[in-house]
């Protein structure tokens, strides 16, 4: 589930979205042009750096916890748990995923 709060990520000027994920679920190796900050609301949320998911040595960060993801920086993650999780940034932003076979949206 996905709700914008403020703005819109298609658009210019600053965002907010309010995501819901699913116990398990996993946003496969991508990047953004743009810097993307994290808080995790609920649950948590393990993040990593690069081009291929490897949770070895990746922690789910906690609830309260935030990230500053630098534009360019490929990176991944998953929910441990049903977690809510909160995306600052500026619009239009876009998602670039490293393998297109990944993309949902040409699913």
């Amino acid at each position: 589930a996905a709700a914008a709060l403020l703005g819109s990520p298609a658009k210019e000027g600053p965002f907010v979205l309010r995501l819901k994920f699913p116990a398990g679920f996993v946003v496969p190796p991508h990047r953004h042009s743009k810097d993307e900050f994290v808080t995790v609301i609920s649950g948590g949320f393990a993040i990593g750096s690069g081009e291929k998911l490897n949770r070895a040595g990746v922690k789910a960060l906690p609830a309260g916890s935030f990230v500053h993801l630098p534009a360019g920086m490929p990176h991944y993650a998953w929910a441990e748990g049903e977690t809510v999780v909160q995306i600052n940034g500026m619009g239009p932003f876009d998602v670039v995923y490293i393998n297109p076979a990944d993309d949902p949206r040409k699913q």
